[in-house]
């Protein structure tokens, strides 16, 4: 596994190794021991996967104490574009977003701890997604950034009037009307 740290502190991108043969492939998505030599003890306790058809844009999710989740995320079938945007109220990088391509091809995963919302945007025709998180799911402490909060200025890639947005998320608030909940 190759583990390449990012332009924002805790976020990394990981490769699996991949074994290519006649028959197909075959790879270790997760090891227990292995992540966490690299990242501690994260206790994952929930497999989540969601399929989509291009254009859907997910995000920005995320969930505020004591519910908030870690997620190591990776796209199974298809392309997606990935973003983790920085949540952490006393980190040089509040504010900031790191974007990472996951495909079926590339294999890569995404490891986005605590603090941070995660969005990401189907760039194939279709795409199944995947994610463990380290904490329940608590609709109570729900939360999200809009997608086009004009003071992140992120390039999605894709035309926005062909963007697919849940009704919940085009309610979602600019970053600037949230106090961060994260420390």
């Amino acid at each position: 596994m190759k583990v390449s740290k990012t332009t924002i502190s805790d976020l990394v991108i990981i490769e699996p190794k991949v074994f290519l043969d006649s028959r197909g492939y075959f790879f270790e998505h997760y090891n227990k021991k292995v992540f966490e030599k690299f990242f501690g003890d994260i206790n994952f306790i929930q497999d989540n996967e969601s399929k989509s058809s291009k254009g859907v844009l997910r995000g920005f999710h995320f969930q505020k104490p004591p519910f908030e989740q870690a997620k190591l995320v990776r796209c199974i079938q298809g392309e997606v574009l990935d973003i983790a945007l920085d949540l952490r109220e006393n980190s040089k990088t509040y504010g900031k977003y790191e974007k990472v391509l996951l495909s079926s091809e590339n294999k890569k995963q995404f490891f986005i701890p605590r603090g941070f919302a995660h969005a990401f945007l189907v760039l194939s025709e279709t795409a199944i997604f995947s994610y463990k998180v380290d904490n329940i799911y608590a609709p109570e402490s729900d939360s999200g950034i809009i997608w086009n909060d004009p003071t992140l200025s992120i390039d999605w890639g894709l035309d926005k009037s062909k963007l697919i947005v849940s009704e919940k998320d085009k309610k979602l608030e600019c970053l600037s009307n949230i106090k961060s909940p994260f420390k």
